[in-house]
């Protein structure tokens, strides 16, 4: 990514963690306790950042660039492995 879409990405983040609970548009939950933070890239990209709180901090556990409209499983996944790893 380039210096303005990690720009973006790093302020929603920062909007989430601070701001916390927040809804749609920024962010949405996808189930087991994983939420999503949703970015407009200036690049005219979308991307996401899979998270979920451990010990009252946001923990991101997988970022992708968005290229279907529904949020592939395999990213879930992905970002529940990683969850699964951290809490063990």
């Amino acid at each position: 990514m380039d210096h303005d879409d990690r720009q973006v990405v790093g302020q929603d983040l920062m909007r989430v963690q601070f701001r916390w609970p927040v809804g749609m548009p920024l962010c949405r939950p996808l189930g087991d306790v994983l939420w999503e933070v949703r970015s407009s890239l200036p690049s005219a990209r979308i991307a996401r950042v899979i998270f979920c709180f451990f010990d009252e901090k946001l923990v991101a556990l997988h970022g992708f660039i968005k290229k279907t409209q529904k949020t592939p499983q395999a990213d879930i996944d992905l970002a529940l492995k990683r969850k699964k790893e951290h809490l063990s």
